[in-house]
Protein backbone atom coordinates (compact mmCIF):
# COMPACT_ATOMS: atom_id res chain seq x y z
CA UNK A 1 0.00 0.00 0.00
CA UNK A 2 1.07 3.61 -0.54
CA UNK A 3 2.85 5.78 2.01
CA UNK A 4 1.26 9.01 0.67
CA UNK A 5 -2.26 9.24 -0.75
CA UNK A 6 -3.18 12.24 -2.93
CA UNK A 7 -6.92 12.34 -3.53
CA UNK A 8 -7.48 15.74 -5.18
CA UNK A 9 -5.81 17.48 -8.10
CA UNK A 10 -2.40 19.10 -7.82
CA UNK A 11 0.59 19.95 -9.99
CA UNK A 12 1.93 16.66 -11.32
CA UNK A 13 5.54 17.85 -11.57
CA UNK A 14 5.51 18.53 -7.84
CA UNK A 15 4.46 14.92 -7.35
CA UNK A 16 6.83 13.18 -9.75
CA UNK A 17 9.84 15.34 -8.91
CA UNK A 18 9.12 16.37 -5.32
CA UNK A 19 8.03 12.95 -4.11
CA UNK A 20 10.69 10.97 -5.93
CA UNK A 21 11.70 8.10 -3.68
CA UNK A 22 8.38 8.01 -1.83
CA UNK A 23 5.68 5.40 -2.37
CA UNK A 24 2.60 7.39 -3.33
CA UNK A 25 -0.72 7.08 -5.15
CA UNK A 26 -2.18 10.04 -7.03
CA UNK A 27 -5.81 9.82 -8.07
CA UNK A 28 -7.74 13.11 -8.05
CA UNK A 29 -11.00 11.17 -8.35
CA UNK A 30 -10.55 9.37 -5.03
CA UNK A 31 -12.34 12.21 -3.24
CA UNK A 32 -15.56 11.01 -4.89
CA UNK A 33 -15.03 7.38 -3.85
CA UNK A 34 -14.73 7.40 -0.03
CA UNK A 35 -14.70 3.61 0.38
CA UNK A 36 -11.80 3.23 -2.04
CA UNK A 37 -10.05 6.21 -0.46
CA UNK A 38 -10.37 4.71 3.02
CA UNK A 39 -8.99 1.40 1.77
CA UNK A 40 -5.99 3.22 0.26
CA UNK A 41 -5.30 4.88 3.61
CA UNK A 42 -4.84 1.65 5.58
CA UNK A 43 -1.04 1.93 5.63
CA UNK A 44 -0.61 5.58 4.61
CA UNK A 45 1.42 8.00 6.70
CA UNK A 46 0.22 11.10 4.82
CA UNK A 47 -2.76 12.32 2.83
CA UNK A 48 -2.81 15.39 0.56
CA UNK A 49 -6.20 17.07 0.06
CA UNK A 50 -7.90 20.23 -1.12
CA UNK A 51 -11.19 21.42 0.38
CA UNK A 52 -13.56 18.62 -0.65
CA UNK A 53 -12.06 15.71 1.26
CA UNK A 54 -13.52 15.49 4.76
CA UNK A 55 -10.61 14.59 7.02
CA UNK A 56 -12.62 13.45 10.01
CA UNK A 57 -14.50 10.47 11.41
CA UNK A 58 -14.39 7.43 9.15
CA UNK A 59 -11.42 8.67 7.16
CA UNK A 60 -9.26 9.11 10.26
CA UNK A 61 -10.39 5.73 11.60
CA UNK A 62 -9.32 4.16 8.29
CA UNK A 63 -5.80 5.63 8.56
CA UNK A 64 -4.23 4.40 11.83
CA UNK A 65 -0.69 5.26 10.69
CA UNK A 66 -1.44 8.80 9.53
CA UNK A 67 1.18 11.36 10.55
CA UNK A 68 0.44 14.31 8.23
CA UNK A 69 -2.38 16.01 6.33
CA UNK A 70 -1.10 18.22 3.54
CA UNK A 71 -3.70 20.87 2.65
CA UNK A 72 -3.50 22.28 -0.88
CA UNK A 73 -4.71 25.68 0.28
CA UNK A 74 -5.29 27.41 3.61
CA UNK A 75 -8.88 26.75 4.71
CA UNK A 76 -9.13 24.03 7.34
CA UNK A 77 -12.87 23.69 7.92
CA UNK A 78 -12.91 20.29 6.14
CA UNK A 79 -10.39 18.93 8.66
CA UNK A 80 -11.20 17.88 12.22
CA UNK A 81 -8.32 19.72 13.85
CA UNK A 82 -9.07 18.51 17.37
CA UNK A 83 -9.18 14.88 16.28
CA UNK A 84 -5.90 15.29 14.38
CA UNK A 85 -4.29 16.89 17.44
CA UNK A 86 -5.38 13.98 19.66
CA UNK A 87 -3.90 11.53 17.15
CA UNK A 88 -0.68 13.57 16.83
CA UNK A 89 -1.33 14.19 13.13
CA UNK A 90 0.31 17.31 11.70
CA UNK A 91 -2.07 19.51 9.66
CA UNK A 92 -0.07 21.42 7.04
CA UNK A 93 -1.75 24.25 5.09
CA UNK A 94 0.05 25.87 2.14
CA UNK A 95 0.06 29.28 3.81
CA UNK A 96 0.64 32.21 1.47
CA UNK A 97 0.95 30.18 -1.73
CA UNK A 98 -2.35 31.27 -3.28
CA UNK A 99 -2.70 34.75 -1.76
CA UNK A 100 -2.08 36.56 -5.05
CA UNK A 101 -4.63 34.49 -6.98
CA UNK A 102 -7.38 35.29 -4.47
CA UNK A 103 -6.44 38.97 -4.26
CA UNK A 104 -6.54 39.29 -8.06
CA UNK A 105 -9.91 37.52 -8.12
CA UNK A 106 -11.31 40.09 -5.69
CA UNK A 107 -10.06 43.07 -7.67
CA UNK A 108 -11.19 41.59 -11.01
CA UNK A 109 -14.66 40.82 -9.66
CA UNK A 110 -14.97 44.30 -8.20
CA UNK A 111 -14.01 45.91 -11.50
CA UNK A 112 -16.40 43.73 -13.51
CA UNK A 113 -19.36 44.39 -11.25
CA UNK A 114 -18.69 48.11 -10.85
CA UNK A 115 -18.27 48.61 -14.60
CA UNK A 116 -21.19 46.34 -15.50
CA UNK A 117 -20.31 46.07 -19.19
CA UNK A 118 -18.84 42.60 -19.39
CA UNK A 119 -22.01 40.50 -19.55
CA UNK A 120 -23.32 42.07 -22.73
CA UNK A 121 -21.82 39.61 -25.22
CA UNK A 122 -25.13 37.89 -25.96
CA UNK A 123 -26.91 41.20 -26.57
CA UNK A 124 -24.15 42.54 -28.81
CA UNK A 125 -24.01 39.32 -30.84
CA UNK A 126 -27.79 39.56 -31.27
CA UNK A 127 -27.40 43.01 -32.83
CA UNK A 128 -28.47 45.01 -29.80
CA UNK A 129 -26.50 48.05 -28.65
CA UNK A 130 -27.30 48.64 -24.94
CA UNK A 131 -24.80 51.42 -24.31
CA UNK A 132 -27.07 53.57 -22.17
CA UNK A 133 -27.90 50.73 -19.79
CA UNK A 134 -24.26 49.67 -19.42
CA UNK A 135 -22.70 52.90 -18.19
CA UNK A 136 -20.91 51.69 -15.10
CA UNK A 137 -18.55 53.01 -12.48
CA UNK A 138 -14.78 53.34 -12.12
CA UNK A 139 -12.97 51.55 -9.33
CA UNK A 140 -10.67 54.50 -8.63
CA UNK A 141 -11.92 56.63 -5.76
CA UNK A 142 -14.15 53.89 -4.37
CA UNK A 143 -13.89 52.43 -0.85
CA UNK A 144 -12.75 48.82 -0.45
CA UNK A 145 -13.94 47.28 2.82
CA UNK A 146 -12.08 44.17 3.94
CA UNK A 147 -13.75 41.97 6.54
CA UNK A 148 -10.79 40.13 8.01
CA UNK A 149 -7.24 41.39 7.64
CA UNK A 150 -4.98 38.38 7.21
CA UNK A 151 -2.37 37.90 4.50
CA UNK A 152 -4.80 37.66 1.56
CA UNK A 153 -6.71 40.73 2.69
CA UNK A 154 -3.48 42.70 3.11
CA UNK A 155 -2.40 41.85 -0.43
CA UNK A 156 -5.88 42.75 -1.67
CA UNK A 157 -5.51 46.09 0.12
CA UNK A 158 -2.22 46.72 -1.68
CA UNK A 159 -3.76 45.99 -5.10
CA UNK A 160 -6.85 48.06 -4.29
CA UNK A 161 -4.74 51.03 -3.23
CA UNK A 162 -2.78 50.75 -6.48
CA UNK A 163 -6.11 51.10 -8.32
CA UNK A 164 -6.82 54.34 -6.47
CA UNK A 165 -9.18 52.92 -3.88
CA UNK A 166 -9.40 53.94 -0.24
CA UNK A 167 -9.15 50.83 1.94
CA UNK A 168 -10.81 50.20 5.29
CA UNK A 169 -10.81 46.94 7.21
CA UNK A 170 -12.31 45.16 10.20
CA UNK A 171 -10.52 42.47 12.19
CA UNK A 172 -10.67 42.32 16.01
CA UNK A 173 -7.79 39.83 16.10
CA UNK A 174 -5.22 42.07 14.37
CA UNK A 175 -3.34 44.80 16.20
CA UNK A 176 -3.28 48.45 15.19
CA UNK A 177 0.32 48.25 13.97
CA UNK A 178 -0.65 45.96 11.08
CA UNK A 179 -3.29 48.43 9.91
CA UNK A 180 -0.89 51.35 10.19
CA UNK A 181 1.86 49.50 8.32
CA UNK A 182 -0.53 48.75 5.45
CA UNK A 183 -1.95 52.28 5.37
CA UNK A 184 -5.42 50.89 5.96
CA UNK A 185 -8.03 52.57 8.17
CA UNK A 186 -9.44 50.39 10.93
CA UNK A 187 -13.24 50.38 11.22
CA UNK A 188 -15.94 48.56 13.12
CA UNK A 189 -17.90 46.07 11.04
CA UNK A 190 -20.98 48.30 11.15
CA UNK A 191 -19.07 51.35 9.89
CA UNK A 192 -17.30 49.34 7.21
CA UNK A 193 -20.57 48.00 5.81
CA UNK A 194 -22.00 51.51 5.65
CA UNK A 195 -18.90 53.07 4.07
CA UNK A 196 -17.70 50.53 1.52
CA UNK A 197 -18.45 50.50 -2.20
CA UNK A 198 -16.97 46.99 -2.26
CA UNK A 199 -17.12 44.58 0.68
CA UNK A 200 -14.74 41.63 0.42
CA UNK A 201 -14.79 38.81 2.97
CA UNK A 202 -11.57 37.27 4.30
CA UNK A 203 -12.59 35.29 7.37
CA UNK A 204 -12.66 31.59 8.28
CA UNK A 205 -15.94 29.81 8.87
CA UNK A 206 -16.68 29.38 12.56
CA UNK A 207 -19.49 30.01 15.02
CA UNK A 208 -18.76 33.76 15.05
CA UNK A 209 -18.62 34.20 11.27
CA UNK A 210 -21.39 31.85 10.12
CA UNK A 211 -24.01 33.96 8.27
CA UNK A 212 -22.28 37.15 9.40
CA UNK A 213 -23.51 38.73 6.17
CA UNK A 214 -27.23 38.18 6.65
CA UNK A 215 -30.32 40.26 5.94
CA UNK A 216 -29.46 42.65 8.76
CA UNK A 217 -25.87 43.16 7.58
CA UNK A 218 -26.99 43.60 3.98
CA UNK A 219 -29.46 46.28 5.08
CA UNK A 220 -26.54 48.32 6.46
CA UNK A 221 -24.70 48.23 3.12
CA UNK A 222 -25.17 50.77 0.37
CA UNK A 223 -27.78 49.75 -2.17
CA UNK A 224 -25.18 50.01 -4.96
CA UNK A 225 -22.41 48.21 -3.04
CA UNK A 226 -20.64 45.10 -4.32
CA UNK A 227 -20.22 41.99 -2.14
CA UNK A 228 -17.41 39.50 -2.78
CA UNK A 229 -16.98 36.21 -0.97
CA UNK A 230 -13.90 34.18 -1.86
CA UNK A 231 -13.40 33.08 1.75
CA UNK A 232 -15.71 30.29 2.91
CA UNK A 233 -19.23 29.17 2.14
CA UNK A 234 -21.54 29.82 5.05
CA UNK A 235 -20.10 33.23 5.87
CA UNK A 236 -22.94 34.77 3.85
CA UNK A 237 -26.62 33.92 3.93
CA UNK A 238 -27.03 32.91 0.29
CA UNK A 239 -30.81 33.32 0.24
CA UNK A 240 -30.51 36.80 1.71
CA UNK A 241 -27.93 37.84 -0.91
CA UNK A 242 -30.11 36.56 -3.75
CA UNK A 243 -33.12 38.42 -2.35
CA UNK A 244 -31.16 41.66 -1.93
CA UNK A 245 -29.94 41.53 -5.53
CA UNK A 246 -33.43 40.84 -6.88
CA UNK A 247 -34.82 43.75 -4.84
CA UNK A 248 -31.98 46.03 -6.00
CA UNK A 249 -30.90 46.54 -2.40
CA UNK A 250 -27.39 45.36 -3.38
CA UNK A 251 -25.45 46.46 -6.44
CA UNK A 252 -23.82 43.15 -7.26
CA UNK A 253 -22.14 40.07 -5.82
CA UNK A 254 -19.38 37.64 -6.71
CA UNK A 255 -19.49 34.36 -4.81
CA UNK A 256 -16.81 31.72 -5.20
CA UNK A 257 -17.71 29.57 -2.18
CA UNK A 258 -21.00 28.09 -1.01
CA UNK A 259 -22.57 26.24 1.90
CA UNK A 260 -22.97 23.19 -0.32
CA UNK A 261 -20.56 22.52 -3.17
CA UNK A 262 -21.53 21.85 -5.93
CA UNK A 263 -24.80 23.77 -5.72
CA UNK A 264 -28.02 21.80 -5.94
CA UNK A 265 -30.14 22.40 -9.03
CA UNK A 266 -32.80 24.00 -6.82
CA UNK A 267 -30.63 26.82 -5.45
CA UNK A 268 -31.43 30.43 -4.64
CA UNK A 269 -29.51 32.01 -7.53
CA UNK A 270 -31.62 31.34 -10.61
CA UNK A 271 -32.35 34.54 -12.56
CA UNK A 272 -30.57 36.75 -10.02
CA UNK A 273 -29.12 39.92 -11.65
CA UNK A 274 -25.61 41.36 -11.28
CA UNK A 275 -24.25 38.09 -9.95
CA UNK A 276 -21.02 36.23 -10.65
CA UNK A 277 -20.77 32.64 -9.44
CA UNK A 278 -17.55 30.64 -9.72
CA UNK A 279 -16.77 27.07 -8.54
CA UNK A 280 -14.40 27.64 -5.59
CA UNK A 281 -11.64 28.62 -7.99
CA UNK A 282 -10.46 32.03 -6.71
CA UNK A 283 -7.28 30.60 -5.24
CA UNK A 284 -6.49 28.29 -8.15
CA UNK A 285 -4.49 29.57 -11.10
CA UNK A 286 -1.77 27.81 -13.08
CA UNK A 287 0.83 29.69 -11.07
CA UNK A 288 -0.74 29.24 -7.65
CA UNK A 289 -1.39 25.55 -8.26
CA UNK A 290 2.33 25.10 -8.83
CA UNK A 291 3.24 27.09 -5.70
CA UNK A 292 0.65 25.39 -3.50
CA UNK A 293 1.63 21.94 -4.72
CA UNK A 294 5.34 22.42 -4.07
CA UNK A 295 4.77 23.98 -0.64
CA UNK A 296 2.53 21.05 0.30
CA UNK A 297 4.99 18.45 -0.95
CA UNK A 298 7.81 20.02 1.03
CA UNK A 299 5.62 20.28 4.14
CA UNK A 300 4.64 16.62 3.95
CA UNK A 301 8.19 15.43 3.30
CA UNK A 302 9.44 17.38 6.30
CA UNK A 303 6.72 15.94 8.54
CA UNK A 304 7.43 12.37 7.44
CA UNK A 305 11.15 12.84 7.97
CA UNK A 306 10.77 14.21 11.52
Amino acid sequence: MSDIVICEFMDEAAITEGLRGFDYVYDPNLVDHPNELNARLRDARAIIVRNRTQVRGALLDAAPNLKAVGRLGVGLDNIDLEACKKRHIAVLPASGANDLSVAEYVITSAMMLLRGAYMATGSVVAGKWPRNTLIGREISGKVMGLVGFGSIARLTAKLAAAMGMKVVAFDPLVDDAAFAEAGVQRQTLENLLALADVVSLHVPLNDKTRNMIDTSALSRMRSDAILINAARGGVVDETAVAAALKAKKLGGAALDVFVEEPLKASNAFADVPNLILTPHIAGVTVESNTRVSWVTVENVKKALSA
